[in-house]
């Protein structure tokens, strides 16, 4: 599959069909893919589930041509149920904002219950009319077994990668895995990382995207600074295990499942407070940082302290272990089941 973020074919190199029943429906449009509305048109669909006489639909998203008539066709013949990662962070004043906020007002009443994610996903549904009845919370989640498990083996390939990259076991890494693209705000962190000039630290950036030529041109010259690029699944738990803070400083991040992943392999974090899931998972000082958003000033500072508590950092990385146990899949399995 091609992925317009990174900017490349991508598959993922670990199963993602198997251990459940599943149907592939049947897809018209003209140009099918995930980033526009009429990327997705399912004209059997509806009549698909209704055959299958299924006592509830749950639907990701609204925002698909066949999601939308899913919703507006099972009201009230079947409990509607939703689950999206929307928040208010981004916000913007304005007409459009008067339209969009009157559209998903009726979108939302079409919905019998929604499983959200997060606070800033849960203010979002009571903005737009859900009641805390309707809510049910089913948090972001990863398989944190997979990036928790052969803990010796990871960190012994990880200590291989840092060694071919010269980086000394006294040494701080920062790292970044994600896509290179504007929202990411890759940019921000290259530019605190220069200005902080820290002889001991690093910084790795992980992943492919539009902005990358020109980031790797940009900072040509910084020393320790290290573009590995993709890197799939099955080896991301080997990734995490070379930094020692994973940073994410995002202009706009609904979640950050990236933050989940760091988390579980027992990482300090340090992300802008434009991610959805920053309130959710970050507690100042204890498992890392939130900085503002855009603000170098900030994310320099944030980036100072953790170099000088370089000690700290395990103890913040066990912190963010314990905390990412509750964010988990047999959670949003339990959520669901209660449902019924």
């Amino acid at each position: 599959m091609y992925d317009k973020g990174f900017g490349k074919k991508i598959e993922w190199d670990i199963p993602l069909l198997e251990g459940y029943e599943y149907t592939f429906v049947k897809n018209t449009s003209k140009n099918p893919g995930p980033y526009h509305f009429n990327g997705i048109v399912n004209p059997t669909l509806n009549n698909e589930i209704k055959n299958w006489d299924s006592d509830a639909v749950l639907i990701y998203g609204w925002s698909y041509n066949s999601h939308l008539k899913c919703i507006n066709y099972f009201n009230k013949k079947i409990p509607v149920l939703f689950r999206g990662d929307s928040t208010l962070l981004n916000d913007n004043f304005g007409i459009k904002r008067l339209i969009r906020r009157v559209f998903l007002k009726w979108v939302y009443s079409k919905v019998d219950y929604a499983f959200y994610v997060g606070k800033n996903n849960k203010a979002y549904y009571q903005q737009l009319g859900l009641n805390d009845r309707q809510l049910i919370f089913a948090p972001h989640a990863i398989d944190n077994k997979r990036f928790s498990s052969n803990i010796s083996k990871n960190i012994s390939e990880a200590f291989e990668l840092r060694r071919k990259l010269l980086i000394g076991d006294d040494e701080i890494v920062f790292l970044y895995a994600g896509k290179l693209e504007e929202v990411k705000n890759v940019e921000i962190l290259l530019q605190a990382f220069v200005e902080i000039n820290i002889s001991n630290a690093h910084l790795i950036i992980v992943g492919n995207g539009i902005l990358e030529s020109k980031l790797k041109e940009e900072f040509s010259k910084i020393k320790n600074l290290h573009f590995i690029g993709f890197q799939n699944q099955s080896n991301m738990p080997v990734i995490y295990n070379i930094g020692d803070v994973f940073v994410l400083p995002s202009k706009s991040e609904t979640w950050g499942l990236v933050v989940n992943e760091a988390m579980a392999c027992k990482k300090a974090v340090l992300i802008s407070d434009k991610c959805g899931s920053a309130i959710d998972l970050v507690e100042n000082g204890k498992n890392g940082f939130i900085f503002k958003s855009e603000n170098l000033k900030d994310l320099k500072e944030k980036l100072l302290t953790l170099t000088y508590h370089k000690d700290g950092l395990k103890e913040m990385g066990n912190i963010s272990f314990n905390t990412i146990q509750n964010y988990s899949y047999d959670t949003i399995c339990l959520a669901i089941e209660n449902f019924f």
